[in-house]
């Protein structure tokens, strides 16, 4: 029981609408979230022009990197959460909440106070242009604020989706976003602020977000509450926590890591190809983000059967999540490759023809292969959920390591350019997937389909 209800489960009924009532939340959410960058790029490229634009654009690609360390440690120990609930072991998941709490928690401090002292080092590393960097590290040494309340947020939101509750994280998002909105008009048209304003609407609206779903959980569901008697970091379980999180974590932050190293490189070819990258990625983003918390939903699903020994269960949730990833990309491959130049257009104004060109022969290639990255976040989510984390970051490696080194050495290449850097992308994703495929096959078959060791 949760806080006197029926507890929630993805281990019984309908697969196929156990699975979508409890991912379209997690999308829904996650589409929001992607508005708080969205509102900043919108109401940036439009009224502070296209140096403000690439600032605030290079700056977001930094802030998934360092946000992804904090994502990746709430969604590993999302993970144990899910597969303690769906065995039923109640007080291993109280002992779990607590050492997560502080073990990440430590990690989000050093995190904060180290961009603050090394912003400079970061903002060479990546190559920012001498007329760009003034507004990027203006942005920064706001933005970082923000950081701790980030924590909060995945944090907490990780623990109720671990228990099936995918929707009120999806509430508190919604009101960040409107508050998101209606600050980023007064801060930089009303108040004339410029790129600091977009900055200080981000930090508010997460720190309304994320405080407003820790009181939330905390006065809804006094089982997660902290007791004296909860308070103690059992070796099994800081061990379990620590291993599983940092294996998530290093998975996400070297996606990131490598999309940042990506970043530095795209910034060498000047301010247009930065506006337009970062325009770009804004759209691409929101494209394949549903099918990004669709593999999370299903990281969710096989975690919960997995603790419960439902083989059976996970087999036919296999399929019904191949079929529908693979339908959606489809779908929005075909929308995103025909409409790549009204959806520029959203973000840049009609007579910054470079910027647009550019950023539709971005969208054009990579747009046509999201069946690519859809296969590969299923395999995320799905080694995951089997405690087999490690393997997620192994297809990470692969598909972020073929994109940095296929990025740096086509783009050299004067007849291909920085058409280079875009096909590198999707080439990553197939060779990730075509090794994950292979061990699923050779390694794990036989547990989900024969005999379970």
């Amino acid at each position: 029981m949760v806080n006197g209800k029926k507890d929630r489960t993805l281990t019984t009924g309908s697969i196929a609408l156990g699975l979508l009532w409890f991912a379209v939340p997690m999308i829904l959410g996650n589409l929001l979230q992607q508005f708080y960058n969205i509102a900043d790029t919108l109401i940036v490229g439009q009224f502070l022009g296209a140096k403000a634009l690439a600032a605030v654009g290079s700056a977001y690609t930094l802030m998934v990197f360092l946000t992804s360390v904090l994502l990746g440690l709430c969604m590993g120990s999302g993970a144990i959460f899910s597969l303690q609930y769906g065995a039923g072991d109640r007080e291993a998941l109280k002992r779990s909440t607590f050492v997560s709490l502080v073990l990440i928690g430590f990690v989000t401090l050093v995190l904060n106070v180290s961009v603050f002292v090394w912003i400079d080092p970061i903002l060479r590393l990546l190559h920012v242009p001498e007329n760009v960097y003034p507004l990027m590290r203006d942005y920064l040494w706001v933005i970082f604020w923000g950081i701790g309340f980030t924590f909060i947020y995945n944090y907490y939101a990780s623990l109720l989706r671990a228990i099936g509750n995918s929707v009120v994280p999806l509430w508190f998002l919604g009101v960040a976003v409107v508050l998101n909105i209606v600050l980023d008009l007064l801060f930089i048209l009303g108040c004339d602020w410029g790129v600091k304003g977009a900055a200080w609407a981000t930090v508010v609206a997460q720190g309304v977000s994320g405080t407003g779903l820790c009181v939330y959980t905390v006065w809804k569901f006094p089982e997660f509450r902290i007791r004296r008697e909860d308070m103690c970091m059992k070796w099994q379980t800081v061990k379990e926590i620590a291993v599983y999180s940092s294996l998530t974590c290093v998975q996400q932050s070297v996606m990131n890591f490598g999309i940042l190293m990506v970043q530095g490189l795209i910034n060498s070819f000047g301010v247009a190809v930065m506006a337009a990258f970062a325009a770009a990625v804004k759209i691409d983003s929101f494209a394949y983000m549903p099918v990004q918390d669709f593999g999370n939903a299903f990281s969710t699903f096989i975690a919960q059967n997995f603790g419960a020994g439902q083989m059976k269960r996970i087999r036919d949730g296999i399929r019904v999540a191949v079929i529908s990833a693979t339908l959606f990309c489809i779908f929005i491959s075909l929308v995103v490759f025909g409409f790549a130049r009204p959806l520029m257009l959203i973000f840049v104004p009609a007579h910054e023809t470079e910027i647009i060109s550019i950023g539709i022969q971005y969208l054009r290639i990579e747009g046509a292969f999201y069946c690519g990255i859809g296969c590969l976040f299923l395999l995320y989510g799905f080694y995951r959920g089997i405690r087999k984390p490690g393997m997620s970051v192994v297809l990470t490696v692969i598909s972020l390591g073929t994109r940095v080194a296929l990025a740096y050495t086509l783009s050299a290449i004067p007849a291909v350019g920085v058409a280079g850097i875009w096909w590198s992308i999707p080439i990553g994703w197939f060779l990730a997937d075509v090794v994950g495929v292979w061990y699923y096959r050779k390694g794990i078959y036989i547990r989900i389909y024969g005999k379970v060791r």
